[in-house]
């Protein structure tokens, strides 16, 4: 039988499409020691997965090798990584084990023609056009180049692509693509502010330092829209889990798990750990899955022996000292309650835009989406203290030199393909407008 250090390397080799296995991957990879409940292994472990960075995790309950690596580490500090080249890093955050890796996380200039936020496929797409244009752009990402796509563990209905890959795989080329054009990508690092005076755009960072541009493009995306249902904040990264199945997966071998959602991510999900967990229990608002999910996705799981689909019901409750033990879940119909033992809940209710950030400059919907161009050419009308005498461009927001692409848009599909799309459309705008300046 494998052990659960064994599963995850099975996990990142067939899921991530990492090229390495048995003892030569575990001889070049990172070792990353700590408990399983930790949050802060949860987020290493999810950054890494996501990042396609070859590691190992050892449980320090249960594994005899862990527990004598941290007894020979000088003053351990949990979790402990240790690096190929012998590197220890003390319960580092995600931006150290970044730093570490060689990622960049300084801005190298403070003056840019074009800075992009948010390194989604809208983001990356729109710098490899802006890049191969010559305008001097650099990328902002929060966590990992590739935005949600990077958490799927299957693509299969992107264009070109008949053979599936990870998310983190096509962010993995297109980043090194936008890099080949001289694009900037920093990693770990978010937006704070956005202001401007005169024909400069001016974007905060969140360690204090400011970017002046040009031009600034909103590729920011979505965040997962979490669950409130009482006693599961406590519990994020401690078996409740957003989108981070590539990373946990192979610790959830030969337990019953829970998915909340009906969508084609949750599917996605409930597939690969259905390799791995002994049950995994689909839990659905939706009267069935057709309403939300994919044909070929509902087809699988249907063939899938091990997946149990529980519609019409919903997570009303969450309880665990310090990880996941139960879950209390609801019929939608009826009201009936049932509490059932649960280690591991992956959750995908949907998402919300990241723009709370933003002035009130720029002009956004009841729910957070902003608007661009094309929806002030629909109204007939100009924004709001818009000063200039031509109108917005097509994906221009309601600040001049402003632009918006991908999810994050109001309007927008919420599509792979459309975010690629529209990231090439935002570059030709932007250099629209660069040209006209």
């Amino acid at each position: 039988m494998l052990s659960a250090r064994d599963v995850h390397e099975a996990t990142l080799t067939d899921a991530v499409s990492i090229a390495a296995s048995g003892p030569k991957f575990r001889e070049g990879s990172i070792r990353l020691i700590g408990n399983r409940w930790s949050r802060r292994v949860h987020e290493i472990k999810d950054f890494l997965s996501r990042s396609r960075v070859p590691f190992v995790w050892l449980d320090l309950d249960s594994d005899d090798e862990a527990k004598r690596i941290v007894a020979e580490v000088e003053q351990p500090n949990l979790p402990v990584l240790i690096f190929p080249d012998g590197t220890v890093l003390r319960n580092p955050n995600v931006r150290g084990v970044a730093e570490k890796l060689g990622l960049d996380t300084q801005p190298p200039s403070h003056d840019w023609d074009l800075v992009i936020i948010g390194g989604g496929p809208a983001g990356v797409t729109a710098s490899i056009y802006s890049g191969s244009e010559g305008l001097r752009t650099v990328v902002l990402e929060q966590t990992v180049p590739g935005g949600q796509a990077s958490y799927s563990a299957s693509i299969e209905n992107y264009p070109g692509f008949p053979e599936a890959m990870s998310g983190s795989e096509l962010a993995n080329r297109a980043v090194q693509q936008a890099e080949r054009f001289g694009v900037e990508i920093l990693v770990t690092r978010k937006a704070t502010g956005l202001r401007v005076d005169g024909d400069t755009i001016f974007v905060d960072l969140d360690n204090g330092e400011e970017l002046a541009s040009k031009v600034v493009l909103l590729a920011v995306g979505l965040s997962f829209r979490w669950l409130q249902a009482p006693g599961c904040a406590p519990l994020v990264g401690a078996g409740i889990y957003y989108g981070a199945v590539t990373a946990e997966a192979a610790v959830c071998a030969g337990q019953d798990v829970y998915v909340l959602g009906g969508g084609n991510s949750a599917a996605q999900a409930a597939l690969l750990l259905a390799r791995y967990a002994r049950q995994v229990v689909i839990v659905a608002l939706e009267d069935t899955l057709e309403e939300t999910m994919s044909r070929y996705l509902v087809d699988r799981i249907s063939a899938t022996p091990n997946i149990v689909v529980k519609t019409n019901h919903t997570v009303v409750g969450a309880e665990g000292v310090d990880h996941l033990e139960r879950l209390t879940i609801q019929n939608v119909k009826t009201g009936s309650i049932e509490v059932v033992p649960a280690q591991s809940l992956f959750v995908f209710i949907g998402a919300t835009p990241s723009t709370d950030w933003l002035p009130t400059s720029v002009a956004r919907d009841e729910k957070g989406f902003v608007l661009s161009g094309l929806d002030f050419a629909i109204e007939h009308k100009r924004p709001r203290g818009w000063s200039l005498d031509r109108a917005p461009l097509m994906l221009e927001t309601s600040v001049p030199g402003v632009f918006v692409a991908g999810d994050v848009r109001h309007g927008s599909v919420k599509r792979l393909t459309a975010a690629v799309g529209e990231g090439a459309m935002a570059a030709h705008f932007i250099h629209q407008y660069c040209s006209a300046r």
